[in-house]
């Protein structure tokens, strides 16, 4: 058999490894570790048309069992260079490395062993001056953590000083004002005597009938000194619960003056155990992942704040009982002059009773008149009303009806017009006066109401005169001079 002239390669498949450049060698197809790295590849031959292959050309090398791989085949040189020795020659030439490739094949491992050994030395280099600086940072770090503890328990300390000064103030002024808390519950009472003697002369006025309860002057005297005895019990109840509020403050402010020393008092043992610890303390352990967790709920802003918040709403409270005990020395000692007074000057006004009485008939005869002209002219004016809302029935019907009779139009002569905009507009005119003659109809009436049941009190009034001169004479004025007050109000 003969090969084909010309180029080795053409016409045989025959496919050597011939490198593009210096260096490059054949690579084994991955994944097949274990094929040699230099070899030879595949020859295909093509035979001549007067000769069929046979096996001589190729033989098979040994395969191992179990090997998923093709075998390599070598080209026979015996048998080749037998039937043609050039083209032999030629293929056995084509098939090996050049003793060029074979020398740069040493100098790249050359040079690849001084890259690998020289990046290996700056590696270790590298890590050595990586572990003295983590260890640098390390010490640095906890040092720096150490301060800051430090740091930390004198900010706590400070605090936990302000707020136990402030907690022992605190409690001192909830003492002082728990006396005056006593004293205010004893003024409460004591009032209670001349409160008693007031309502007893009111009682006996009480059966005067009608409007003489209310408006005439020995009344509104009694009234005013009943009034002034409730209401001075009625300010020292309230200024005696503004003491507890203020207590209940105060134990409030207290409580968070106790939380916060007790938690400064735990925060401080915590801090002083941790700026004690170091690499050789017993109790240290691994806590995996507790960087992570922040139970945190205060920063160190916030936190001062809070204290500064506790501290300054205590100093407040404190404030705010000190003007309290001053506010019931004030309250007990007014409350007291002005029980005396109104006494006094609900005496006077019995005296003055027969005389007022009088000048009080002849004016309830003359607003019982002037009302009685009122009711006549107001009835006058809702019967004007009234027909001023039915003469509004026939404009409200003609408009209505010409509204109605324009949609009669035809086609496009059925057309909004001035005139229909007018009409429409005269339509809800009417309508709005209608409604409010109606309303002004309403108030009218009302009114009138209001000046009958006006009448019927003057009438009611002026026929119950004598009866309340006799209680004002005989009953009040004579108890009031047989039943001296005795009570005081001590503090």
């Amino acid at each position: 058999m003969e090969f084909s002239s010309g180029d080795p390669m053409h016409g045989t498949g025959f496919r050597p490894p011939i490198p593009s450049r210096i260096g490059q060698y054949y690579e084994t197809p991955r994944p097949h570790p274990w094929r040699p790295t230099l070899g030879f590849e595949n020859v295909e031959v093509t035979p001549l048309p007067s000769q069929p292959v046979t096996n001589a050309l190729v033989d098979p090398c040994y395969t191992p069992y179990g090997m998923a791989t093709e075998p390599l085949k070598f080209p026979n040189l015996v048998t080749g260079f037998e039937r043609n020795p050039s083209h032999a020659a030629r293929a056995a030439l084509y098939t090996r490395y050049t003793p060029l490739e074979w020398t740069q094949n040493n100098l790249k491992q050359y040079n690849e062993a001084d890259t690998n050994r020289n990046y290996s030395e700056r590696l270790r280099g590298d890590a050595i001056r990586v572990m003295r600086q983590t260890d640098e940072k390390t010490s640095q770090g906890q040092r720096d953590a150490g301060r800051r503890l430090g740091e930390r328990i004198t900010d706590t300390t400070f605090w936990r000083n302000e707020v136990q000064t402030e907690l022992e103030k605190l409690i001192t002024e909830i003492d002082l004002l728990q006396n005056a808390r006593r004293a205010l519950e004893k003024a409460i009472l004591d009032i209670e005597g001349p409160l008693h003697i007031a309502q007893e002369c009111l009682y006996l006025r009480e059966n005067r009938p009608g409007m003489d309860l209310v408006h005439d002057a020995p009344e509104q005297s009694l009234l005013q000194e009943i009034e002034l005895y409730r209401n001075s019990q009625e300010k020292l109840k309230q200024l005696l619960e503004k003491v507890k509020a203020q207590l209940r403050n105060n134990r409030a402010a207290q409580h968070e003056l106790e939380t916060d020393v007790r938690s400064k008092e735990s925060a401080l043992g915590i801090d002083n155990m941790c700026h004690q610890l170091n690499n050789f303390s017993r109790g240290i352990n691994y806590y995996g992942g507790i960087e992570n967790f922040d139970p945190t709920v205060s920063t160190t802003t916030t936190w001062a704040e809070n204290s500064n918040r506790i501290v300054n709403r205590s100093q407040a409270e404190r404030g705010k009982t000190a003007q309290m005990r001053s506010d019931v020395d004030n309250l007990v000692n007014m409350v007291s002059s002005q029980i005396w007074d109104m006494w006094s000057n609900t005496n006077n006004a019995l005296s003055r009773r027969a005389a007022e009485q009088l000048e009080a008939k002849s004016k309830l005869q003359m607003h019982l008149h002037k009302t009685q002209q009122e009711i006549f002219d107001i009835e006058k004016n809702i019967e004007l009303l009234r027909k001023a809302i039915l003469d509004k029935s026939n404009p409200m019907m003609v408009a209505q009806t010409r509204l109605e009779s324009r949609t009669h139009r035809k086609e496009v002569e059925l057309c909004r017009d001035m005139a229909q905009d007018r009409l429409v507009q005269e339509v809800h005119e009417i309508k709005d006066s209608i409604e409010y003659l109606h309303r002004k109809l309403q108030e009218a009436e009302a009114q009138h109401q209001q000046l009958l049941k006006t009448r019927s009190n003057l009438e009611t009034e002026l026929h119950n005169k004598v009866s309340s001169l006799f209680i004002d004479r005989e009953k009040c004025m004579g108890m009031r001079r047989s039943f001296p007050i005795t009570a005081t109000i001590k503090y």
